[in-house]
């Protein structure tokens, strides 16, 4: 239980850089208090006192505005931001790491009893005013953006935005982010929008232009490595890097109309 505690207060500090005391933490985080007292609330629940476990959540939502069903189950650090307005359904369960902002519902899509609520993974996010519905799957790494209403399974690693919720940011996606932004930093060009997750004609072409040149560059390197098994004579001169030029805009004319 302590080491819950100790855990639940560490992981405070990792995420929010507006804690600043173990004492500040205990007694003014709301979050920190819905989460002492589900880990409470859950112990009595699994003991079947059910009734009190209820009227102990009932206690906690009014005092800290964040709502956690008794038979939630919560991982290890589990941090709530801000708090108000939070609501975690019955047969939700949470993995470690994992942190939700304020607003956020866990929710059910279906008044029949059994799995009814959602399962997040580790290390999952979900922003502020999200709604995640129904028995679906939030995998380890997912995030969730504001006011998103996921409805859907979403796999590990990926985005999740709007309404209903897309995925806009996929586990490869996030690999092949890291190679452009390598390879961009090779040839010295900055790519300032191979970062980006909205479509945008102009990020989509220059990705598609520095997948083509690295394709591109790494044949040159297995035909130049094979070059020089035949005996050949092959230049390693590194590439260099792209000066970004002045553009010089024409003189505006100081003739007019008579």
């Amino acid at each position: 239980m302590f080491d819950h505690l100790r855990e639940d207060i560490r992981c405070v500090f990792d995420r929010d850089p507006a804690a600043r005391t173990t004492f500040e933490v205990l007694t003014t985080y709301a979050g920190v208090h819905a989460v002492l007292f589900h880990r409470l609330n859950h112990a009595l629940w699994g003991a079947n006192l059910k009734w009190l476990a209820r009227f102990l959540s009932m206690l906690a939502r009014w005092l800290t505005g964040v709502e956690i069903h008794p038979g939630a189950k919560i991982g290890r650090r589990f941090f709530i931001d801000h708090g108000m307005g939070v609501v975690i359904g019955e047969t939700a369960e949470i993995g470690d790491d994992c942190t939700l902002y304020h607003g956020v519902t866990l929710g059910g899509t279906s008044w029949k009893a059994g799995k009814r609520h959602p399962t997040l993974g580790n290390d999952v996010v979900v922003g502020a005013g999200a709604k995640v519905l129904g028995p679906i799957t939030i995998g380890d790494g997912g995030r969730v953006g504001s006011n998103a209403v996921v409805v859907k399974d979403v796999p590990a690693g990926a985005t999740v935005v709007g309404i209903p919720g897309r995925i806009v940011r996929a586990k490869d996606k996030v690999e092949s982010d890291q190679r452009r932004r390598a390879f961009a930093e090779k040839i010295g060009f900055d790519a300032y929008g191979t970062t980006q997750d909205m479509p945008d004609p102009v990020v989509n072409a220059v990705n598609a232009m520095l997948d083509h040149i690295h394709a591109l560059d790494s044949r040159v390197e297995q035909m130049s490595g094979e070059i020089r098994k035949l005996g050949g004579n092959v230049e390693g001169t590194a590439l260099p890097g792209l000066e970004q030029c002045e553009i010089n805009e024409p003189a505006s004319s100081e003739h007019g109309r008579e």
